[in-house]
C-alpha cells in the first residue's frame, strides 16, 4: 500500500465525544482509548449490567458519566448538544437477546437510532456499531457492495439503524464477530463462549463446524470507531467491514486453536444446532485498509488472553457475563 492511500487524520476540531452504550463490551474498552486520544468523553448508559467497568478510569479529568437511555430523547437531546461527535453503541445485540423480546429490540435498535440522528446538529459527527450480520446468507467473498439481506431481527435492526445514520452522512462499521477480554466481559460471543466451555465443561459438541466466520478483536473493534472518527471525511456516508482477512476462520479452526490449549479438552462436532444469521462466508477488509486501518490482535492471542481470566472467573461472574 503507498503512502498516498491512507486518508488523512481530520480530527482538529473534534474535543468532546459522545457514546452511548459506552458501560458495553464494546465501549468500555473503546473510553480509555478516546482518553488517552485527549478527547473529553461522556458516556451515556442505562447501566443495566453495572457501572464496575467504568470503574478504573473514574478518576479521569475528562470523563463525564451519565445515566440515561436513548429512547428517552429529551435527555438524549440535552446531552447530545453540546458534543463535537457521537459514537453510536446503545443497542440490544445479537439475535438471542432480540429474540427474547423483539418489540424492546425494534425500538432500542431502530427508535434509539432515530432519536440520536433527528438531535443531531449541524457539523456533529456520527459513527455507529453495524454489524455483519446484516449481510444475511452470502455465496463466496463479502465486500460492502455484496446486497444486505438479514435473516433475523437483530441483523434488520441493525440494518435499519445503518441506513438512518448514513442519510445524515454518518458512518457505518460492520463489525466482524468480536472476541477477546474487555472490562465488561460477555461469554455470549462465540470465541469467548467456546473458551468458557472448553474450560469449564472439556468435551462438549460444535455446529455447523465448517461453516466460515470471521472475526475481530474486541480491542480492534474499539480502535477502528477511533480510526474513523479521525478519519471521517474519507468515510462519511459509506458502511465500512470492520476485520481481517487473516481471521476468516471455520468454527472448527477456532475450536481447534482453543482445544490446544486447554488441557484435557475434547471438542467433537454435532449435527444439532444452527447459526439463524446463515454467517457461512469470508469477508474483504480491503475498504478500510485503504485508508489505512488495519487489524493488530491475532486470534491466538486473544484465546491466551481470555484463558487467563474464564478459569479464575466465579460461576456467578460467568452467569453475568453470559446476556441472555
Amino acid at each position: 500500500m503507498s503512502g498516498s492511500t491512507i486518508a488523512p487524520r481530520d480530527d482538529q476540531n473534534i474535543k468532546k465525544v459522545l457514546v452511548t452504550g459506552g458501560a458495553g463490551y464494546l465501549g468500555s474498552t473503546m473510553i480509555p482509548m478516546l482518553l488517552e486520544d485527549g478527547y473529553e468523553v461522556i458516556v451515556y448508559d442505562s447501566f443495566s449490567w453495572g457501572i464496575a467497568p467504568l470503574l478504573p478510569i473514574a478518576s479521569h479529568p475528562k470523563l463525564t458519566v451519565i445515566k440515561g437511555n436513548v429512547l428517552d430523547e429529551d435527555h438524549l437531546k440535552t446531552v447530545m448538544a453540546d458534543v463535537d461527535a457521537i459514537i453510536h453503541l446503545a443497542a440490544i445485540v445479537g439475535y438471542p437477546a432480540c429474540s427474547k423480546d423483539p418489540e424492546l429490540a425494534t425500538t432500542v435498535n431502530v427508535q434509539g437510532t432515530k432519536n440520536v440522528v433527528q438531535n443531531m446538529k449541524p457539523g456533529q459527527r456520527i459513527v455507529y456499531a453495524s454489524t455483519g450480520s446484516c449481510y444475511g446468507a452470502v455465496t463466496g467473498v463479502c465486500t460492502e457492495e455484496t446486497p444486505i439481506s438479514p435473516l433475523t431481527l437483530y441483523g434488520s435492526t441493525k440494518a435499519d439503524g445503518e441506513k438512518l445514520i448514513r442519510e445524515v452522512g454518518g458512518v457505518g462499521l460492520r463489525l466482524a464477530t468480536v472476541f477477546g477480554v474487555s472490562p465488561r466481559l460477555r461469554l455470549d460471543l462465540l470465541v469467548n463462549d467456546l473458551t468458557n466451555k472448553a474450560v469449564s465443561k472439556r468435551s462438549f459438541d460444535l455446529y455447523e463446524g465448517g461453516f466460515r466466520r470471521t472475526f475481530l478483536h474486541v480491542r480492534d473493534a474499539a480502535r477502528a470507531f477511533v480510526f474513523a472518527l479521525q478519519h471521517y471525511g474519507s468515510m462519511t456516508a459509506q458502511a465500512f467491514n470492520v476485520g481481517d482477512e487473516s481471521m476468516n476462520m471455520t468454527k472448527r479452526d477456532v475450536a481447534k486453536m482453543i482445544e490446544a490449549n486447554v488441557s484435557g479438552c475434547c471438542i467433537t462436532e454435532s449435527k444439532s444446532g444452527t447459526d439463524l444469521d446463515k454467517r457461512d462466508y469470508e469477508v474483504s477488509y480491503a475498504k478500510i485498509r485503504a485508508l489505512g486501518y488495519k487489524a493488530k490482535v491475532d486470534m491466538k492471542t486473544g484465546i491466551e488472553e481470555l484463558l487467563k481470566i474464564v478459569p479464575n472467573m466465579t460461576q456467578e461472574e460467568i452467569a453475568r457475563c453470559k446476556n441472555v
